[in-house]
């Protein structure tokens, strides 16, 4: 005989791999922030085709930092996109306590972005597209000043190779074939 009883409502595999993916965002001490979301219209000969672009910023606040854009036709999946780029193209930065080793400007396109080491418990002194670049690499000390275009996307870009440019005092005395305290 065939058992007839209705089973009450069971939560089936659906779930699960949800469930996974808010477990590892627990665990990932990476965080991103988005910075800006552009909508892009393709004019063909059917009418327009509306797509989306978004720029995020990913580190893990110990001076790993990345950028990183995504297209697509809805926001959430441009995101998503520009997420998983930014965290596969990170970079490390040296920092030295909780500021940057030394001055430096960072050029991209017309956008130039200047970073000065500031003392502690001065804060982030940014403006709005560098700040979050600065605070994902784990810089809380520093004064930024933006000239040129304010573009947000070469502001981020700017930044970046700002901080690429960087270099500890261990890497100069390397460079130089010197041992730290010769060079202070």
């Amino acid at each position: 005989m065939q058992n007839t009883e209705k089973k009450p409502f069971e939560k089936r595999n659906g779930n699960r791999n949800h469930e996974k993916k808010a477990f590892n965002k627990e665990l990932d001490p990476i965080t991103s922030k988005l910075v800006d979301v552009n909508r892009i219209t393709k004019v063909v000969k059917g009418g327009r085709n509306m797509r989306f672009s978004a720029l995020v910023v990913a580190g893990d606040k110990a001076g790993k930092v990345g950028i990183g854009s995504g297209k697509a036709a809805e926001v959430p999946n441009a995101i998503d996109k520009a997420t998983m780029s930014a965290k596969k193209h990170m970079v490390s930065i040296p920092l030295e306590g909780t500021t940057i080793p030394h001055e430096v400007i960072g050029k991209f396109g017309t956008s130039m972005v200047k970073l000065l080491p500031s003392k502690e418990g001065t804060g982030v002194i940014a403006g709005g597209s560098v700040r979050p670049v600065v605070e994902l690499c784990g810089i809380k000390d520093i004064t930024a000043k933006t000239y040129g275009s304010r573009n947000k996307i070469n502001c981020v870009k700017a930044t970046l190779n700002g901080l690429m440019q960087l270099r500890s005092k261990e890497e100069i005395a390397a460079l130089r074939g010197k041992s730290v305290e010769e060079i202070l």
